[in-house]
């Protein structure tokens, strides 16, 4: 018998199989986090069933591994697991679908097997839906039942469980029905699976649907069946598809040992399951019960007056604060006392809670009492004021600041923690200045304490008891809620206790709202004056958390959760005109009350609106769901406030072509993305003059982006990327033949004074992504694709290049550069009339004392499917619209900024702030893209800029999702902060000073340490060295551990890169250290000046170090590009022979250590060989001879080629991807390690190739695009310099028995260039495709691929090229790992071992066809 044991994220699957194969024994069941006792459970049920029979065991899961190394037991990958039942089972499978508890995988079967798994977030899961469920008040069955009934589908993120609550709430509120919401919440889940996993791979053929959730939700398997476009015949859901995993395991047990299924439940009973544990704790939330006491005392203090209601005379004002999941209500008297307060979950019907509560208080209220005034804020403001005739709304961030200041005059910070928002305010000036929210995620929220204190059948208050005098609290860390679950049951089957696991949850809220969320980096910025409230609060495990956390005392009000309705009663109470009568419905009027829901669509723009239409009893109507006042009737104001948004988008796009008549050349095909918002009045002028017809795709729409999602190769690019393949393919539907889609590296330089004018990696190089991800659909529809690297900065050279690129149309060349110069001409006047029309607008705000706000962002932000038309919302509240480039000339910037202003649309948005910063009635906001990694390093400068000038700074994240509800909020209460300054009269300062930075002086060299942060271990020891000898005292710092993770979490913009994160996280941390004088220390950080944003390394240090008052410490830029200079370091001829050649011994042991380490006979040979070497090669790189150098690089490769090897054959792995990664062992969690560990050969290249890839790219720039001739002269004999250098290496490779030499930078460049354009130099650019091609064409068919989260040039050259690579080679094993502070181990350990399965099996496969 033969038994399959997998143990998943939430529950146990127990198969028993006969020798055919055929299933005697099955379970499936939760194991609530109990993994080990579960398991037991059930292997004593087959016990007792079935006696000792002889069985032969194999675990699998992702939740197996610990188990199995306990039980001794074999473990299997699931993957492969579950691919053996389906090639055994349903073997006709092109790609299997399989949902879990916490992950979701789909599988593409074919050559190898291709496998795709959610990272970091839990969007999509089962645990999402089950999350979604509790939402509407029912479970995953309850969904299910109700989606068989649905009529409309409305648009859902999935990518968050909480963003998913945010479009999901206003729905609710809004009265949808609970069958259009179920069946819109699997649809969500389709789209997150297909967007996020599909990545690019068309999902055709026969779907196999596997798992939990797809085995019990018929409804959402037909979401997927109706949006894949499936036939009856091409949809697999075969029987037991939920015990496929468990069936797979147990066949592949096939060839394991036999044992007694007694000895198995012997060993359950023998084994310690506390080995399994991996918790950490933190210390107790009070030392002892007199702490506790004195901390009671001291918050008793801050209670409301209150008064008995019956007591009440004449005026009384009414606050509602219609939350997203509760309603509260508080009435006071003319002296503020509170009379009356109610608090009660809206069960999903808000209209129902506001009614009972105005019942109520209509009962209670004595006759000599009237309501005289009525406010309402919160989620549902529109709605309770429509329903009931309130007679105030109000935002509710100006709700919670009044409360906040009628109990501690003066406040400067206010944290509201509520069920699944959280919203902190900076007050300056008597106004709010600064809003956070959170919109990415919900994991520092309330409503996951109650959810956990009611799995444990304890009520919140019950709950946080516990928490108080816990002896051990669970670090749980700040990390997604969803996934936190999991987190939370380890550590009680590892004996934590309730207490224990309460306390650690009070802590983790409060991390992940200020880390996360807030993003503090010291506790200063947190004022003096702290008011927390909200419901979460009241929970005292939480409220000491915080102190204790920031280490200062904190003031929370006794009606911390009414504090928006009691905000609102000020409010009402201070706009109360004497001897009026509130509006609010009477009591009689209540009785009579009702309302009625109807859905319908606005059809008054491209938007296409989904409404909710609440029809009250008294005739009138709200309509919710519109995203401007159209939709609701109201008619667009008659004097229409000018808007750059739209008149941009007219007046780019108002071009008509010629007639098919006039087109003598034919048609071109333009998309509307990306940088054709910047330069489409230069192309569609250019190909017009060339007697070309233009045809461009329509304005963006949610259908256009779901023409093109399949083909996605990168599921963490931005919403306007992932945009670019809708557009592409509605163009190929509706008849282009040939499309024009040209990248452009760089920009027209618009300002001399900044350092360079790239563009962002994606802007600029994605068509790259587009040919080679879409090159199917081009030959089935015969669209000639044309996406040259043009010198767009140049118009000669970019004559030039046109005219080599449209040979085949024979245009004289004197006709290209006479279109050519008119397009100049065009693009500079359509520029100048968005200039002029900026000042008109502005001109117009202030004759008509109007607001402005300039919405800041990149031109491809006007596209209003990725603005969702905030610009009109903007203009609904009474303000005018201006863009970036209508103001930014109208600024003097000065220079330098703190960061390297090397992006053009990027110093729009300098310039623009700066612009702001000198005007009194101009407030800016700026709009960011979700996974946008340049605004890391941008949001932070524009900030500063308006910080320094005093004005306000907004930012808006937006993404696919369209609900706008924390937009209006922010708008809302900008223009609200704004009228309050105007009132105090705040005035803005323009701040005209240039960033100065430390120099690192002549004199500092001899006294200073210099540290250096470690990247490369083999390589950086010999630097180091090299460093000192040229008179620097260079420090190489230790190596990374959590701590300096954490550490640079804190000070570095959390979007910025995980390497920036780990890198900048080591410095701080050792500067932190104590072991350094802080004014005799300097830091060391390389810096390339490519378009990509590592040269802003040093920009976000330098930002850190001032909020850590470390502004002395001088950070000094080493780099080869002129970008900065120091006066006590200079990069001598000397110094760079040193280097070089300390990389080149580097490069060297790195390649033959690891080609020989796995093999070694006698384990720990290699690092004798390295010991003995290691003062020779330090003693050579210093005193550089080259015949000593040339017999010490022999010498090293004949002592690893004698080394003594077991003789056994391994899969070689390559290691390609984002330098810092790729090769800094604590960046990549050890990859090298794991793979020798699971019995691979790992081959990384050289570092130098890096260095030679910079240097060979200078001859494409010179040739094709607009760089210099010198340049490209002194790159070549550079390039030769090194290979001087490498000879001897290469020699000595050559004559060794195991070794290779590496490849010439010109082989790589020629490999990469047959499915990429050395134009990509961004980041790793070419050298990466180029890295993987010669990996496969040398033998090496493993690829792991690394690269940060959201790192910009590797979506275009690393994940965009995996398809054209699989193409070329099918046997191609390639895996892309993203690294993120957030990303879990097991989930890259799984993909790695995923991959080296395949390749152990290929392996095989391949010595047996010999």
């Amino acid at each position: 018998m033969k038994l399959g044991i997998d143990i998943g994220s939430t529950t146990v699957k127990l198969v028993l199989l006969d020798n055919n194969n055929s299933i005697v024994f099955s379970r499936y069941e939760r194991h609530m986090s109990n993994v080990f006792d579960k398991v037991k459970e059930l292997v004593e049920d087959m016990y007792d069933k079935y006696g000792d029979i002889g069985i032969q065991p194999v675990i699998t899961g992702s939740g197996g591994l610990s188990l199995a190394k306990l039980l001794g037991i074999h473990f299997e990958q699931e993957v492969i697991s579950c691919s053996k039942a389906v090639e055994t089972l349903i073997p006709e499978t092109d790609v299997a679908i399989e949902l879990g508890g916490e992950d979701a995988k789909i599988t593409f079967y074919g050559s190898t097997i291709e496998q795709r798994m959610n990272g970091t977030c839990a969007g999509g899961t089962g645990a999402f839906i089950d999350q979604m469920a509790v939402l509407l008040n029912t479970d995953a069955a309850g969904l299910n039942e109700a989606a068989k009934r649905e009529k409309m589908i409305y648009p859902i993120a999935a990518r968050c469980g909480v963003f998913a609550k945010t479009d999901i709430q206003p729905l609710i509120n809004d009265g949808a029905a609970i069958e259009d919401l179920s069946a819109s919440i699997f649809q969500a889940v389709v789209n997150q699976t297909i967007s996020g996993l599909a990545c690019g791979h068309t999902i055709k053929g026969k779907v196999a649907f596997l798992g939990g959730p797809l085995s019990f939700l018929s409804e959402l398997r037909k979401r997927f069946i109706v949006t894949l476009g499936l036939k009856p015949e091409d949809v697999i859901y075969p029987d037991n598809s939920k015990y496929f995993v468990a069936i797979g395991a147990a066949m592949l047990a096939e060839n394991r040992e036999t044992v007694s299924l007694r000895s198995v439940v012997d060993r359950l009973n023998d084994s310690d399951p506390s080995l399994m544990t991996e918790t950490k704790h933190i210390e107790p939330l009070f030392k002892d019960k007199d702490d506790y006491n004195a901390f009671m005392a001291r918050h008793d203090q801050h209670k409301i007056k209150r008064k008995d209601i019956r007591k009440a005379k004449e005026e009384t004002f009414l606050g509602i604060d219609a939350g997203s999941t509760t309603t509260k209500a508080t009435l006071i008297d003319k002296d503020k006392n509170l009379l009356y307060s109610f608090y009660r979950s809206n069960e999903g019907n808000p209209i129902e809670a506001a009614r009972s509560m105005l019942k109520e208080l209509y009962s209670l209220l004595p006759p000599g009492a009237f309501i005289a005034n009525t406010c309402v804020t919160g989620y549902g403001e529109g709605l309770i004021k429509a329903a009931f005739k309130a007679d105030l709304g109000e935002i509710e961030t100006m709700a919670h600041y009044k409360a906040a200041e009628a109990f501690l005059p003066g406040v400067d910070f206010i944290l509201d923690i509520g069920g699944q928002d959280m919203k902190c305010m900076k007050i300056k000036d008597n106004a709010i200045y600064n809003i956070m929210l959170n919109e990415a995620c919900s994991s520092g929220c309330g409503s996951f304490l109650e959810t956990y204190a009611k799995s444990v059948n304890l009520d919140t208050e019950a709950f946080a008891e516990e928490a108080l005098f816990a002896d051990n609290p669970v670090d749980l860390g700040t990390r997604c809620t969803v996934f936190m679950n999991s987190k939370v049951k380890q550590a009680q089957k590892e004996g934590a206790s309730i207490g224990d696991i309460s306390a650690g949850l009070s802590y983790s809220v409060i991390k992940n709202a200020l880390y996360k969320v807030i993003k503090l980096r010291n506790t200063d910025e947190a004022g003096d004056k702290i008011v927390v409230q909200g419901g979460t609060f009241m929970n005292n495990a939480v409220l000491r958390s915080i102190e204790k956390i920031i280490g200062k005392e904190v003031v929370r009000p006794d009606i911390a959760g009414l504090m928006g309705a009691y905000g609102c009663a000020l409010i009402a109470m201070e706009n109360y005109l004497e001897g009026t009568e509130s509006s609010v419905l009477s009591a009689d009027k209540l009785e009579s009350f009702s309302v009625e829901h109807s859905n319908g669509r606005c059809k008054g723009c491209e938007n296409q609106c989904i409404l909710t239409i609440n029809k009250f009893s008294d005739g009138s109507r709200f309509i919710t769901g519109n995203r401007c006042e159209k939709g609701a009737g109201g008619a667009q104001h008659t004097n229409k406030l000018p808007n750059l948004y739209e008149y941009k988008f007219q007046r780019l796009f108002d071009y008509k072509p010629l007639s098919d008549f006039d087109a003598e050349r034919g048609t071109v095909a333009i998309p509307r993305v990306l940088n054709m918002y910047e330069n489409y009045p230069f192309w569609f002028t250019f190909f017009t003059e060339l007697k070309f017809k233009v045809m461009l795709s329509p304005p963006s729409s949610k259908s256009i982006y779901e023409k093109g999602m399949e083909t996605i190769s990168s599921d963490t690019a931005c919403y306007p990327a992932k945009l670019v393949h809708g557009h592409i393919k509605w163009l190929t539907e509706n008849g282009a033949k040939w499309i024009f889609y040209p990248c452009l590296n760089y920009e027209r330089n618009e300002d001399e004074t900044a350092p360079n004018h790239y563009n962002c990696p994606i802007v600029a190089t994605y068509p790259e992504v587009i040919a080679n991800n879409m090159d199917d659909i081009f030959a089935d529809n015969m669209v000639r694709f044309s996406h040259p690297f043009l010198p767009y900065d140049n118009d000669l050279r970019l004559a030039d290049a046109l005219f080599n690129e449209f040979k085949s149309f024979h245009i004289p060349k004197e006709q290209i550069m006479q279109a050519v110069t008119k397009a100049r001409k065009e693009q500079t006047r359509f520029k100048n009339d968005i200039r002029k029309q900026g000042e008109y607008a502005l001109k117009y705000a202030r004759q008509h004392g109007k607001k402005t706000i300039v919405l800041s962002g990149r031109p491809y932000h006007l596209d209003p499917e990725i603005n969702h038309g905030i610009d009109r919302l903007i203009n609904s509240f009474d303000m005018v619209v201006l863009t970036e480039d209508s103001v930014a000339h109208m600024a003097d910037l000065p220079r330098p900024l703190r960061v390297l202003d090397q992006w053009v649309y990027h110093s729009r948005l300098y310039k623009a702030a700066s612009f702001v910063g000198t005007c009194d009635d101009v407030e800016l906001i700026q709009l960011n893209s979700f996974g946008c990694g340049l605004d890391a390093v941008t949001t932070d400068q524009v900030e500063e800029i308006c910080r320094n000038n005093n004005k306000l700074y907004t930012v808006l994240k937006i993404d696919e999702g369209s609900n706008l509800g924390a937009a209006k909020i922010r708008i809302r209460s900008l223009k609200a902060a704004m009228e309050e300054r105007e009132k105090n009269g705040v005035k803005a300062i323009p701040d005209n000073k240039p960033y100065e930075r430390k120099y690192f002086t002549e004199d500092m060299r001899q006294n200073y340490n210099i540290l250096v942060p470690q990247m490369s271990p083999i390589h950086f020891g010999y630097l180091e060295e090299a460093m000192r000898s040229c008179g620097y005292n260079a420090v190489l710092l230790p190596p990374v551990d959590k701590n300096s993770v954490e550490e640079g979490l804190k000070y570095i913009n959390n979007d910025a890169c995980y390497p920036t994160i780990v890198t900048l996280g080591q410095i701080i941390s050792a500067l932190k250290s104590g072991e350094y004088d802080l004014n005799r220390t300097a830091v060391f950080m390389s810096q390339t000046g490519g378009g990509c944003r590592a040269s802003n390394y040093v920009a976000l240090l330098r930002k850190a170090l001032k909020d850590l008052d470390m502004e002395q410490i001088p950070v000094v830029s080493f780099n080869m590009a002129g970008l900065e200079t120091n006066p006590g370091f200079k990069i001598t001829a000397k110094m760079g022979l040193r280097l070089a050649v300390g990389v080149v011994y580097g490069d060297l042991v790195m390649r033959i250590l690891y080609a020989t380490r796995p093999y070694e006979k006698v384990p720990g040979t290699c690092e004798k060989i390295l010991d003995k070497w290691h003062d020779r090669i330090i003693d050579n790189i210093i005193h550089f001879n080259r015949k000593r150098y040339a017999e010490n690089l022999k010498g090293i490769v004949e002592d690893f080629d004698r080394v003594e090897r077991t003789g056994e054959k391994k899969p070689k792995v390559g290691v390609v991807g984002e330098i810092l990664v790729k090769y800094h062992p604590n960046a990549n969690n050890d990859i090298v390690g794991i793979i020798e560990s699971e019995g691979g050969e790992a081959v990384v290249l050289d570092l130098l190739d890096f260095f030679l890839y910079g240097m060979y790219s200078k001859k494409f720039n010179y040739e094709k695009l607009s760089g210099s001739y010198k340049q490209m002269y002194v790159n070549k004999i550079g390039i030769a310099a090194v290979e001087w250098l490498r000879k001897p290496m290469r020699k000595a490779l050559r004559e060794s028995v195991h070794f290779e030499e590496p490849s010439y930078i010109e082989e790589t460049a020629k490999a990469a260039s047959e499915i990429i354009s050395i134009g990509n130099q961004c980041g790793e650019g070419w050298l990466l495709t180029g890295e993987m091609i010669e990996l496969i064409r040398g033998g090496v068919e493993n690829v792991v691929c690394l690269q940060p989260f959201a790192c910009l040039p590797n979506h275009v050259t690393g994940k965009g090229m995996m398809k054209a690579i699989r193409k070329m080679n099918p046997k191609a094993n390639i895996v892309a790992i993203d690294y993120d502070p957030g990303a879990s181990d097991v989930n890259q350990l799984n993909r790695i071992k995923l991959m080296m399965a395949t390749a152990h099996k290929n392996m095989i496969e391949t010595a047996e066809a010999l």
